[in-house]
């Protein structure tokens, strides 16, 4: 049996550098994110702006239907 040591070795390189570059590729996409992502994404607003999402979920005297009715209302 024949064994080609360079064809073995060309494709041990081609893994070992697809490896390493995936690796690589990788943190730097993970550095690329958490550099853009914003430091606390769920503080309260500044300005005129209004936070709109409330922790309680829905309150008592509010319905899914009427929920529903803001949402077209408004166009958000």
């Amino acid at each position: 049996m024949i064994f080609l040591y360079r064809k073995w070795l060309s494709r041990l390189k081609f893994i070992v550098m697809f490896v390493f570059l995936t690796y690589a590729l990788y943190h730097v996409m993970s550095f690329v994110g958490d550099w853009i992502q914003p430091l606390d994404k769920y503080h309260q607003p500044s300005g005129k702006s209004v936070k709109v999402f409330s922790h309680n979920g829905i309150q008592e005297n509010e319905s899914i239907a009427d929920r529903l009715k803001l949402f077209y209302w408004y166009g958000e």
